[in-house]
């Protein structure tokens, strides 16, 4: 399973690794996924999503899945 946020669409950055003497190496900032149950009141379901952190903090100020979705339909892809 990928590592991608399912309502916002975030993934890994892949960038270089640079040390003082400027060698350079691949590396990956992996996203901080967690696997959330979210009730939606207005549908009145229960949805397990795998969200970022940034998604879970988004949903508490908006309050519903369903005004997510409405605010940021431009996001999900």
């Amino acid at each position: 399973m990928s590592k991608i946020c399912d309502l916002t669409g975030k993934r890994r950055l892949i960038g270089n690794r640079v040390s003082h003497a400027n060698n350079k190496k691949k590396m990956a900032q992996q996203v901080n996924l967690h696997v959330k149950r979210v009730f939606d009141p207005e549908s009145g379901e229960t949805v397990k999503l795998r969200l970022s952190t940034r998604a879970i903090r988004t949903l508490d100020k908006l309050g519903s899945l369903s005004k997510f979705v409405r605010k940021y339909a431009h996001l999900i892809p």
